[in-house]
């Protein structure tokens, strides 16, 4: 399955998607403004929405916490343990929950880490509907800061996907904490734009004006995403781990990163896709290895 087909996919699994469709189509011809507004609105809700995909509460030896942050909330997902244990920070990534990074999370606790999941805002147990890439850079940059502010050591950030993007933006930044684990990261946000308007059969002038709406809303350009204008600045020791036969960030995305990144890891797998990095015991124990180093 492409790229395409697998966020087409995604879409598909919406009530009232074809609705919309069609709505999108009727309003570039009728009302282009409008079908600016309501594709941009779209394109910055995670899917699957968080009323469709609710993960189970914290289980024994975790508590959730939710800070303020911005118009929404962020819940952050600790595990109780030593408070001088030096903390990981585990992001998930568009669309996705902090079970999803509960296997990681196990495999850092018993190396003597202390765990500490974050979800985004429209994510999960987080506040808000509606989130974005840079809001993800500033949410990781204010929760790394503030656990440091707390006199905790992070050792390491390891995040997914989109979360990959958005930490890498705020390593090259300076991103307080020691190491740095990009999974499946994507590379650019503009393209990721053009496959969101092939699937919903936007015109280019419709997606130009989205992206530009987006970028104007957050003071921020999307191409100060890619992994060319990032990886040179990052000095965290970095390992970046994709499979290559990831059908929604292509295996090129992570070999982008290894290859911007001054010194970075690159571990490559086969055949586990774009979620199964996340639980796959090779994965787990490389990832556990390099960021516990």
């Amino acid at each position: 399955m492409n790229q395409q087909a697998h966020l087409a996919a995604l879409y598909q699994r919406l009530p009232g998607v074809g609705v919309v469709r069609v709505a999108l189509r009727l309003a570039q011809r009728c009302w282009p403004s409008l079908a600016v507004r309501a594709a941009g609105r779209l394109f910055l809700t995670p899917l699957p929405p968080k009323w469709l995909q609710r993960s189970a509460q914290a289980g024994q030896g975790w508590r959730i916490e939710r800070w303020p942050f911005e118009d929404a909330s962020l819940a952050l997902h600790s595990f109780w343990g030593p408070a001088e244990a030096p903390v990981v920070l585990l992001v998930h990534g568009w669309g996705g929950h902090a079970g999803q990074m509960r296997p990681l999370a196990d495999a850092l606790q018993q190396r003597g880490m202390r765990p500490v999941i974050l979800e985004m805002p429209g994510h999960d147990h987080s506040g808000g509907m509606r989130s974005t890439l840079p809001q993800f850079a500033r949410a990781i940059d204010y929760v790394s800061n503030r656990l440091a502010q707390q006199g905790q050591t992070v050792r390491a950030v390891v995040v997914h996907s989109l979360g990959a993007t958005a930490a890498a933006y705020a390593a090259s930044r300076g991103l307080g904490a020691e190491r740095l684990v990009l999974l499946a990261p994507a590379a650019s946000a503009p393209a990721f734009t053009r496959l969101f308007a092939q699937v919903f059969n936007l015109s280019e002038r419709t997606r130009a004006a989205m992206q530009a709406r987006i970028e104007a809303r957050e003071s921020m350009l999307m191409p100060l995403f890619e992994a060319s204008a990032v990886g040179p600045r990052i000095t965290t020791p970095t390992l970046v781990v994709h499979d290559r036969q990831d059908a929604m960030n292509q295996f090129g995305d992570g070999q982008a990163y290894a290859g911007a990144v001054p010194g970075a890891q690159l571990f490559a797998t086969d055949g586990l896709g774009h979620r199964k990095i996340l639980k796959d015991p090779q994965v787990l124990q490389a990832v556990a290895h390099f960021a516990c180093a």
